[in-house]
């Protein structure tokens, strides 16, 4: 018998949602079951009707750009009753469905799995109340449940990060950077209150990434009675030191210590009453909630609903609920409800006002990221500790600029200098190092950067060599150098290796060096995700959303060039991110016989109704067949059909602002470097001195700089293993239906 699965949304909406339908129902449909449609959630459910439909492949085509869900959501009372639940069960038996994958918070994801155990019960008494046969509830004995959490807040245990959550950051992060600019013209305070009810991630996030003054959250509020004085007292020393703006981010759920709520009105007269100007109030509301979904959770929620679908379906009567999601940068599957008990016994621990204990439970990144803000929203750092050896270091870009590096230069500096450490900066890369061009950072020589593309430091592609190591050197020495944090790409990593490889020669060399990793191409080792990377999928993605719009109009393929040198990563994310029917990668390569398949499945698609093709091509895939010979060989092939474009993206993909992705972890890891540098300093002979940093399966590590020869391949310019090669089933299965299908949309 052919397995029914139905999905569903429900509760408030969230970015993403449609891209883990379309994951899930095409997953489904590839493994030969029928799926379902439930529409405006448990409601649809009980209504039945029109409100349960029969999807196929094309029915979700062209929504992984729309914010929302297009079986749209809603709040359903009469779930919560037996009476509701007992329809519901009544409808799914009707359409002969067991299965579901369900999309939303924890109050929907409980009310499905109440609905699995009382399954074989409500089948019964709708078997004798003669609503039902008996043979249909034998041929449906139990029901599975597969759930993903749809939800801005980032506020359920059991996966790192929820559907919506980084689409939620970006709102708030370009709000308040566009505030920001007009508070500094008028030398104003702006209050600025956003989501999350319990949940103080998007608040704390939000600052961290944004530069905000002072953030206020339900999980850790101030624990000074006169918190609003000593608020108050920082900003004030900021406008001294030569700030021009005032920002504090408010969580909705914020209180004090005693669960008095803490509100904006409240903090926007504190500021005026303490500090004698006037404030303003920005309250972001469901602005942060709707709108087109961010590359990341485009990419999550992708992946996340082909493996609940995947899960629903091999599921048997004895295993219970699970909830997908993803932990250290892997699909996990968790109990349903432990999650469910986990996450209410955070929002316990808020509202009995056991702060140690929602900290605890929030997690280790949350924990860290708060304590690196309380440092970074001071107005002025802690004066050096009497006797403390302070730390001169060189801070340096190198490689192509990556949207970034001033968030980690920025929050490296800092950090150090509230340490008691004196920061020297390096301008134009290894050039600078050579033609001595260094300058004494201070504290406000970094004021603003955080949300600034490129590198106000400069960087560039030299790699030193021969006589380089003796200038080098004797800049190092000149300037009393006792460390070196290099933030960049592959030249970056290439220079800082030729140093260490010269320590026998240069004792100037013998110094902690540590390798922050940034570069848009996602190509360095001993790490996942390199600083940039997220901008420049974002950056990928806004425009080919552009893309596909006109050729929609006019029956048209384009082909659309992106960076990455030989490393796929970016068009492979975006490819994931856009529902490219075909990507091409140089990991992969590109032979005559993928080409000649590659345009039947054109032509097949455009002769059934199909009007727009899209394939991504990283730039280096082949060097015989160029962008340009794909455009003229399927052009010529395609004959009336369709005609092709091509769309070489270039160095937009290089700049523009930081992603808020981007911004936290170049902070995260800068403040990784400076404890590095702390730990080895006077260790400089020993070879674990001599570092990269990088974030792996979800955890920050240091790999010695003598392993990197070891784990890349120099003629590619990559590691030899890439994780996200993994994902590549993935992209194929969802962006190219089976036989028998016709897919008129992406």
């Amino acid at each position: 018998m052919t397995k029914r699965l139905g999905v569903l949304t429900s509760g408030g909406d969230a970015p993403g949602m449609n891209a883990a339908i379309r994951a899930a129902v095409r997953a489904a449909l590839d493994q030969g079951a029928e799926v379902y449609g439930i529409y405006e959630g448990y409601q649809g459910m009980i209504d039945g009707g029109n409100y349960i439909r029969q999807v196929g492949w094309g029915a979700c085509g062209g929504v992984l750009h729309k914010g929302g869900t297009i079986f749209g959501t809603a709040r359903s009372p009469e779930f919560r009753t037996r009476d509701g639940r007992r329809k519901a069960v009544r409808n799914l038996l009707l359409y002969g469905i067991d299965r579901l994958v369900v999309i939303g918070g924890d109050g929907s994801l409980t009310g499905a799995n109440l609905l699995r155990q009382e399954w074989r019960e409500l089948s019964q008494e709708l078997v004798a109340a003669g609503e039902i046969e008996q043979s249909v509830v034998d041929a449906h004995p139990y029901l599975t449940i597969a759930g993903l959490v749809g939800s801005i807040d980032n506020d359920m245990y059991g996966t790192d990060m929820t559907i919506g959550a980084d689409s939620a950051l970006h709102r708030i992060t370009d709000a308040i950077d566009a505030i920001t600019s007009t508070a500094a013209s008028h030398q104003r305070a702006f209050v600025v209150e956003v989501m999350g009810r319990n949940c103080g991630y998007l608040a704390l996030m939000g600052a961290l990434a944004s530069g905000a003054d002072w953030v206020l959250i339900p999980e850790n509020p101030p624990n000074l009675d006169n918190w609003e004085e000593k608020m108050c007292a920082i900003l004030s020393e900021g406008r001294k030191m030569g700030r021009r703006d005032s920002i504090v981010v408010v969580a909705e759920g914020a209180q004090d210590r005693r669960g008095n709520p803490i509100t904006c009105e409240m903090v926007k007269q504190v500021l005026e009453t303490h500090l004698g100007e006037e404030a303003r109030v920005t309250v972001l509301g469901h602005v942060q909630r709707g709108g087109s979904p961010s590359a990341y959770d485009r990419v999550l929620s992708t992946l996340v609903g082909a493996a609940a679908a995947g899960l629903a379906l091999a599921a048997g009567e004895n295993d219970e609920s699970m909830l997908v999601g993803i932990h250290q940068n892997k699909i996990t599957y968790r109990p349903l409800m432990e999650c469910v008990k986990k996450t209410h016994e955070l929002n316990d621990a808020v509202r009995n006002l056991d702060f140690p204990k929602a900290m605890e439970l929030r997690g280790k990144n949350f924990q860290e990221s708060f304590r690196i803000l309380r440092t970074l929203i001071r107005s002025m750092p802690h004066p050096p500790t009497p006797g403390k050896e302070r730390i001169r270091f060189a801070i340096l870009n190198a490689g192509g600029p990556a949207p970034g590096m001033n968030a980690a230069v920025r929050a490296a500096v800092r950090l150090a200098v509230d340490q008691g450490h004196i920061p020297v900066g390096v301008f134009r890369g290894f050039r600078g190092l050579i033609t001595d061009n260094l300058e004494e950072m201070e504290w406000m020589s970094v004021s603003g950067w955080a949300p600034i593309g490129g590198s106000e430091l400069g960087t560039s592609r030299k790699v030193p060599s021969g006589g380089d190591f003796y200038a080098i050197a004797k800049t190092l020495e000149k300037h009393q150098i006792d460390a070196i944090l290099m933030v960049g790409g592959w030249a970056g990593y290439q220079s800082m290796l030729r140093l260490y490889q010269e320590r026998a020669n240069f004792p100037a060399f013998n110094i902690p060096l540590i390798c922050v990793p940034a570069t848009i191409n996602n190509n360095l080792p001993g790490t996942e995700l390199c600083i940039g990377a997220d901008t420049a999928l974002n950056s990928i993605v806004e425009v080919v959303d552009k893309i596909k719009q006109s050729a929609v109009a006019s029956n048209r393929c384009f082909i659309v060039e992106v960076m990455g040198r030989y490393c796929g990563y970016l068009a492979l994310m975006s490819a994931l991110a856009t529902g490219a029917e075909r990507v091409y990668l140089h990991e992969e390569g590109v032979t005559l016989k993928d080409l000649e398949r590659d345009i039947g499945m054109l032509k097949e698609g455009f002769e059934h109704g199909k009007r727009l093709g899209l394939m991504i091509r990283n730039e280096n895939a082949n060097p015989l067949y160029t962008t340009s010979f794909l455009s003229a060989l399927f052009e010529e092939e395609g004959g009336s059909l369709f005609d092709v474009r091509i769309s070489v993206l270039g160095h937009l993909q290089q700049g523009g602002d930081p992603s808020p992705y981007d911004r936290i972890l170049a902070t995260r890891l800068a403040a990784k470097a400076i404890d590095f540098i702390e730990d080895h300093y006077r260790k400089g002979e020993a070879d674990e001195s001599a570092a990269a940093i990088g974030l792996l399966s979800g955890n920050i590590e240091f790999t010695p700089l003598y392993e990197i020869p070891r784990l890349v391949d120099e003629k590619t310019q990559r590691p030899k293993e890439q994780w996200w090669m993994e994902l590549r089933p993935i992209a194929r299965l969802l962006a190219q239906p089976g036989p028998g299908f016709h897919s008129h949309q992406m």
